[in-house]
C-alpha cells in the first residue's frame, strides 16, 4: 500500500511539474533576456522625453508568475492599457539568471530589494522619481485594479506638474 502511495504521489508530482511547464511555455514570454538593458532604458528617456511622458520599467522576468500575471492584468484591463499608452513609455527590463542587468540596477536605485515584479518610475530627463513594491497592488491572486489606476495616476506627468496644484 505504502509503495502504490508513493507511486501515485510520483505520478501526480510528475504531470503537475509537466502542466504547469506546459502553460508557461506556450504562454507569451515577455521578456527578453537579450536586450541590453542599458540601451532599452536609454531608449524609453529619449521618447518619454520627447513625448512628454514617464518612463514605466517593470523589472522581473519569465520565470516570476507574479511579473507574468501583472503584465497580462495591465493589457487586459482598457483603462490601464490606455493610462500607460497616454503617460507613459513602457519598457520591461530582464532580471534572470541569463541577465540580470545589476548595472541598470544600480543606476535604479536597488530596486529589486522590493522583489518582483518591482516598477521604476522616471521622467523625460531619466531622472528616478519613485520605485513602487509591487506587492502593495496585488489582491487576492491578481492585482487591484483601483490600486493600480490609482498608482499610475499619482505618478503621472500631470500629477507631478506643479501648475496642477
Amino acid at each position: 500500500m505504502k509503495n502504490l502511495m508513493i507511486k501515485f504521489a510520483t505520478i501526480f508530482a510528475l504531470l503537475f511539474w509537466f502542466g504547469t511547464n506546459q502553460t508557461i511555455s506556450q504562454e507569451s514570454k515577455p521578456y527578453d533576456p537579450g536586450k541590453d538593458g542599458k540601451q532599452q532604458i536609454s531608449e524609453a528617456i529619449a521618447e518619454a522625453g520627447e513625448s512628454g511622458k514617464h518612463v514605466f520599467v517593470m523589472i522581473g522576468g519569465n520565470w516570476c508568475p507574479w511579473c507574468l500575471r501583472f503584465h497580462k492584468f495591465i493589457h487586459e484591463d482598457q483603462t490601464i492599457d490606455s493610462l500607460l499608452k497616454a503617460d507613459y513609455v513602457f519598457t520591461m527590463l530582464n532580471y534572470s539568471k541569463e541577465n540580470k542587468n545589476e548595472d541598470v540596477l544600480v543606476s535604479l536605485g536597488y530596486p529589486q530589494r522590493f522583489g518582483f515584479p518591482v516598477f521604476v518610475i522616471l521622467d523625460g530627463n531619466g531622472h528616478r522619481i519613485h520605485t513602487q513594491n509591487s506587492a502593495y497592488l496585488e489582491k487576492d491572486k491578481s492585482y487591484d485594479a483601483k490600486e493600480v489606476i490609482g498608482f499610475l495616476k499619482h505618478w503621472s506627468p500631470a500629477a507631478l506638474d506643479p501648475e496642477n496644484y
